[in-house]
């Protein structure tokens, strides 16, 4: 363990570097006003010999380095020594200042000034570079002409580059001109937004929905539409843009995930892990993708103790899957939740935040069937149990779990309603029995008989999730519809009718479990009724 003066956020403060260890992480919250850094990835208090009297109380072997570390190029000790700095900064007198605008980043060399560095640590986000050896800020709004103001007259020097660099795909590199927009139809069914700073552009995408700002890549994201396509190239020609349009190649250069055929010892998930799900009650989908998640990341790290990855190691893990695995964002947000579950809970843990940014959920537009290509479904069925599990989900906008769920008792015939028991978030809720299903029901009761749940198995359990999908993938080949649709699109369907014959947004919520009314809301952008009865201002004009 070793200890360094240092500068934090113009503060001096003594930074304490060791491996990861959880037993020392302990002793020094015992220091008042001991911190983490997440930039400087390591533990530092106040520069004061009361704090320094307590490291040593708790450390009696540590070393102190009489040097300061590159990541703040000035001695905190001058600084402690330095006279209050008036509010505006009072500017030394030196020369020699370069600043060179590189996109998104703006670098600065100068002679070594703890004032000056007092103004940089001032700025957002701005960091040490040891290896370039100048900070780096930022090009936030702003930011550069309040560093051109700061230096004024000691600016030698001001180069400005008119492209960015951007990363679009593993291992390519990608320099977007200033006058360019590159736009990328993902996979995930997104497009990828990626040009030069444009204020105006940048807010007329985030007004529209579900659109999303990536700070990591420094790139915004929309759904993808035609409409929404259309719409983002008119607004890019309205700026000058030139416009670059690519589609990403399906399974191009993606790492798949590790099997037991990849390493030797391949370790299954930890029965405590398991146990702690099950004894927190957590549902049987969540235990089984937690499991499996976590799974994942021990084998990642086969020649390690599970118990000795370090935060380091984490991190490295999560960027892994995003920059090799290209997993979706929900399945990193759940890695996220996997991982911190087995330190903080199976292991007792403190809360950790990773050095990676937990990304927002992008939401795609969802397929939606018609109503004459719903029809023509249900109508290309003979086997009478494969109507009624797929009338039933369309009839109440019933998950597919929840399907396999129902029990005999929940179909309410006389006040025509279905009991959801116990679904998504742990909750009941009562849906609609359409007057169409009900005989259906009843023709298929007589021929089947089942016992407890309203469809079973032949064993007489649940019937299965994957049964029931292949049930949808066979009656959409039978009706020839060619649109890319699962059991959730039947969902949607029910939501979107609902809306265009004109039910209430707030009945709707209730009838599909909805937390929140913001996710019912995006049926709204679906919708295309009344669209054939709107008139253009220009088809009144008489000329």
């Amino acid at each position: 363990m070793n200890a360094s003066r240092t500068l934090h956020r113009g503060n001096a403060r003594i930074r304490i570097d060791f491996p990861y260890n959880l037993e020392f992480a302990y002793k020094l919250k015992q220091i008042p006003d001991a911190l983490w850094s997440k930039t400087m990835r390591a533990w530092h208090i106040p520069d004061t010999k009361e704090a320094f009297a307590a490291l040593l109380a708790l450390f009696p072997e540590i070393e102190m380095e009489h040097e300061t570390r590159t990541n703040a190029p000035n001695r905190a000790e001058d600084v402690k020594n330095e006279k209050p700095v008036a509010k505006g900064f009072s500017k030394p007198v030196s020369n020699g200042v370069s600043i060179t605008v590189m996109g998104r980043k703006i670098a600065i060399k100068l002679p070594k000034n703890d004032v000056d560095t007092r103004f940089i640590l001032g700025l957002r986000y701005s960091r040490w570079d040891k290896s370039q050896f100048c900070w780096v800020v930022p090009n936030y709004p702003g930011n550069l002409d309040l560093i051109k103001d700061y230096f004024n007259h000691r600016i030698t020097e001001l180069v400005v580059h008119e492209s960015i660099e951007t990363n679009t795909d593993k291992g390519t590199q990608r320099e977007i001109g200033k006058s360019e927009i590159l736009i990328i139809k993902t996979n995930q069914g997104r497009l990828k937004l990626i040009f030069a700073y444009n204020k105006q552009l940048s807010y007329e995408i985030g007004k529209m929905p579900y659109s999303v700002w990536n700070k990591l890549n420094k790139w915004w994201t929309i759904p993808f539409s035609e409409n929404f396509l259309e719409t983002i190239k008119e607004k890019a020609k309205g700026q000058g843009l030139s416009i670059l349009y690519e589609e990403e190649q399906k399974g191009s250069g993606i790492t798949p995930r590790i099997s037991a055929f990849d390493i030797p010892n391949y370790r299954p998930c930890p029965e405590e892990y398991v146990a702690k799900l099950t004894e927190l009650r957590y549902s049987r989908h969540t235990i089984k993708t937690y499991s499996g998640l976590f799974e994942e990341f021990i084998n990642y790290y086969h020649k390690y103790d599970i118990n000795s990855i370090d935060e380091r190691l984490i991190t490295s893990f999560l960027r892994y899957l995003v920059t090799e695995r290209k997993v979706s964002i929900s399945y990193q947000n759940q890695a996220i939740n996997a991982i911190k579950f087995y330190f903080e809970r199976v292991l007792g843990g403190h809360r950790k935040v990773y050095l990676i940014d937990r990304p927002r959920q992008e939401k795609k537009l969802p397929t939606v069937l018609s109503e004459q290509e719903v029809a023509d479904l249900f109508r290309g069925i003979a086997n009478i149990k494969h109507k009624a599990i797929l009338m039933l989900a369309y009839s109440g906008g019933l998950r597919l779990g929840e399907i396999t769920r129902v029990k005999l008792t929940d179909i309410d015939s006389k006040r025509m309603q279905v009991r959801i028991e116990q679904s998504k978030g742990k909750k009941d809720r009562y849906t609609l029995l359409s007057v169409r299903l009900l005989p259906v029901l009843r023709e298929y009761f007589k021929e089947y008989k089942p016992k407890l749940w309203l469809f079973e198995g032949a064993t007489g359990g649940q019937y299965s999730m994957g049964s029931i999908q292949q049930i949808m993938k066979d009656a959409m080949q039978a009706a020839g519809i060619k649109k890319k649709a699962s059991m959730h699109t039947l969902r949607h369907s029910f939501a979107t009718h609902m809306l265009e014959h004109g039910t209430d947004l707030r009945y709707i919520q209730s009838l599909m479990g909805h937390e929140s009314s913001k996710t019912t809301e995006i049926y709204t952008h679906i919708t295309t009724k009344g669209f054939d009865q709107l008139k253009s201002p220009l088809d009144t004009l008489d000329f």
